[in-house]
């Protein structure tokens, strides 16, 4: 029982010196946040995004990325996509919707020895393509699907 109430107050100061950290301004969420390319997905069109994200907008199209997404997705705000990459030395996945109005969707840096597989959910305001760019070995690789939307998921 008196072990418990040593771990409350550890807890209690640990959370009260960060509180007062913040307060204080010497801790700032920024700070501790991870490095995202604000740029990418503020861009307003594809070739935009790619070169704030990846230094470049040219890719070719590549058979060794797997896109797994639905053909008619009955909710624009939830579409669930599947990324698998088997070219060797992926260091990034990205997604991208041409026809949303910010078209950087996500973006995703893969670890020296991580698998090149992402599944997430994505918002499309309307039917388009869904483009993802694969980066490896210093080059941009592509593939692309279309998805049909039936309710918008982006304001539509």
């Amino acid at each position: 029982m008196n072990n418990n109430r040593r771990i409350l107050l550890k807890g209690t100061l640990a959370a009260g010196a960060a509180g007062m950290a913040i307060s204080a301004g010497l801790l700032t969420p920024k700070a501790v946040m991870a490095a995202w390319p604000k740029a990418a997905f503020e861009a307003k069109d594809v070739d935009s995004a790619l070169k704030a994200a990846l230094g470049s907008a040219s890719a070719s199209d590549s058979s060794k990325i797997k896109l797994k997404a639905p053909d008619i997705a009955e909710n624009g705000a939830v579409v669930p996509i599947t990324v698998t990459s088997s070219i060797s030395g992926t260091e990034s996945i990205s997604i991208l919707v041409p026809k949303n109005g910010m078209p950087m969707t996500a973006n995703f840096n893969l670890g020296a020895n991580t698998e090149g597989y992402i599944s997430t959910r994505i918002k499309m305001g309307k039917t388009s393509d869904v483009v993802v760019v694969v980066k490896a070995g210093g080059k941009l690789f592509s593939t692309k699907k279309q998805v049909k939307v039936t309710i918008g998921g982006c304001g539509g």
